[in-house]
C-alpha cells in the first residue's frame, strides 16, 4: 500500500466514534466503508419499460455536484466517474412515472454505483426506483432540480434478507422548484440511507417521506439533512417506523441548518415510531440548528410506544381477532405516507410485505 493510499484509508474510515457513525454496526458493512471490499462495476440500474419521450438514460462519465464527507460515498468516487444518467429535457411533463429497477448481485463484492438524474427547468416527473433481490450495494445518487420543476421521487427498498445498502440520495433545488421523496424500506440486513437536499436558490421547497419496517435483527438507518442556506425556501419532514422482533433496530436522525441568510424559512420534521414487540430497539434524534431569528417557522416532534391498547380492544371488541386488529392498527399508521405513492399496484405490494412480516415477527 503507498503512503497515499494509507493517508486515504485513514482519512475516510470511520471508527465509530463520529457523530455520523455512532448507530451504525461497521462490522456490518460489508468493509464498504473501510476499504476491504472488494468493488465492482455494473450496471445494474436498468428502465423498466420504454422510456418516455423526453426522458434518457445512458452510461456515461459523471462529475460530482456535491462535495461529501461521507466515507462510502467517497470511496465510491475514488473507485470510478462511470455512472448512470437520467436526464428529463427542459419543459418535459412526463405524465405517466418512470420506472427503474436494480438488479440482484453477487454477495462477496460490493457495486459501486454512481447514479445522477437530472431534472431540466420547468419539467416534472415521478421516478421511482425499485430495489429488489440480494446484493451489497454502495450508492452515489445525485438529484438536480432545475428552475421551477418539480421531481417526485419514490425509492423501494423491498430487499431480500442479505442485502446490504448504503447510499446518499442527495438533491439540489434551484428557484421555485420542488422536491418530494418517499422512501420506502421493508427488507435487507442492513440499510442505510441518507436523504439529504441542499436549496440553492430562493422559493424552493422539499417534502421528505418516508416508512420502515424492521424485523428480527435487520438494522435499518435513515439520516435527512436540510440544509437551508438561501431565503423563503420550505421543508416538510416526515418518516414513521415500526419494528419487531429481537434485535431489531432502527435510526432516524433529522437534521435541518438554517443559516444566518435564510430568511424566510419555513421547516418541520417528524419522526414516529411504534414497538411492537420487546427486544426492539428505535433511536429518534431530530435536531434543529437556527442561525437567524427572521423565520415563518421551524419545529420537530418525535415519538417512539408501544400499540394503543384502546385502538386493539375497540377493533377486538367488534370481533376481530388479535393478530388481524394489529396488522389493521399497524396498516392504519403507515397509511398516511403509503398513500402519497399514489400508485395503487405498489401501495397492496407494500402494504402485503409488512403484513408478512408482521405475521412472521408475531408467531
Amino acid at each position: 500500500m503507498t503512503t497515499l493510499q494509507s493517508n486515504i484509508l485513514e482519512k475516510h474510515t470511520p471508527s465509530g466514534r463520529e457523530e455520523a457513525w455512532r448507530f451504525t454496526p461497521l462490522k456490518r458493512l460489508g468493509g464498504m466503508h473501510d476499504g476491504t471490499a472488494t468493488p465492482v462495476l455494473r450496471n445494474s440500474l436498468i428502465a423498466k419499460g420504454d422510456l418516455p419521450s423526453g426522458v434518457t438514460l445512458t452510461r456515461t462519465t459523471i462529475t460530482a455536484v456535491t462535495e461529501t464527507d461521507d466515507a462510502i460515498v467517497n470511496r465510491i468516487r475514488e473507485f470510478t466517474d462511470q455512472g448512470t444518467i437520467l436526464e428529463i429535457a427542459f419543459n418535459a411533463e412526463v405524465a405517466s412515472p418512470i420506472f427503474l429497477g436494480r438488479t440482484p448481485g453477487a454477495l462477496d463484492t460490493a457495486e459501486f454505483a454512481r447514479v445522477l438524474i437530472k431534472v431540466g427547468t420547468h419539467a416534472k416527473a415521478t421516478v421511482i426506483i425499485e430495489n429488489t433481490g440480494d446484493t451489497h450495494l454502495a450508492e452515489d445518487l445525485e438529484i438536480q432540480v432545475g428552475p421551477g420543476a418539480h421531481l417526485t421521487l419514490i425509492s423501494l427498498q423491498e430487499w431480500g434478507a442479505q442485502t446490504i445498502h448504503a447510499g446518499r440520495h442527495h438533491a439540489i433545488v434551484d428557484r421555485d422548484a420542488t422536491f418530494k421523496s418517499i422512501v420506502v424500506t421493508v427488507g435487507g440486513s442492513l440499510v442505510r440511507l441518507l436523504p439529504t437536499v441542499d436549496f440553492i436558490a430562493p422559493g424552493a421547497s422539499c417534502d421528505l417521506s418516508g416508512v420502515y419496517f424492521a424485523t428480527a435483527g435487520q438494522f435499518f438507518e435513515h439520516r435527512m439533512f436540510v440544509d437551508h442556506k438561501v431565503p423563503n425556501a420550505k421543508s416538510r419532514v416526515n418518516y414513521k417506523g415500526a419494528l419487531a422482533g429481537d434485535k431489531a433496530h432502527t435510526v432516524w436522525i433529522g437534521d435541518v441548518f438554517i443559516r444566518a441568510a435564510a430568511e424566510g424559512t419555513d421547516t418541520y420534521e417528524l419522526n414516529r415510531n411504534l414497538l411492537l414487540s420487546d427486544g426492539a430497539r428505535a433511536d429518534s434524534v431530530p435536531n434543529l440548528e437556527i442561525e437567524t431569528g427572521e423565520i415563518v417557522g421551524a419545529g420537530h416532534a418525535s415519538t417512539t410506544g408501544r400499540f394503543d391498547d384502546e385502538q386493539l380492544f375497540y377493533l377486538m371488541s367488534r370481533g376481530i381477532n388479535m393478530e388481524d386488529a394489529r396488522r389493521l392498527v399497524v396498516r392504519g399508521f403507515f397509511n398516511e405516507i403509503v398513500a402519497e405513492i399514489g400508485i395503487d399496484e405498489i401501495q397492496d405490494r407494500i402494504m402485503t410485505r409488512i403484513d408478512n412480516e408482521l405475521a412472521k415477527a408475531g408467531k
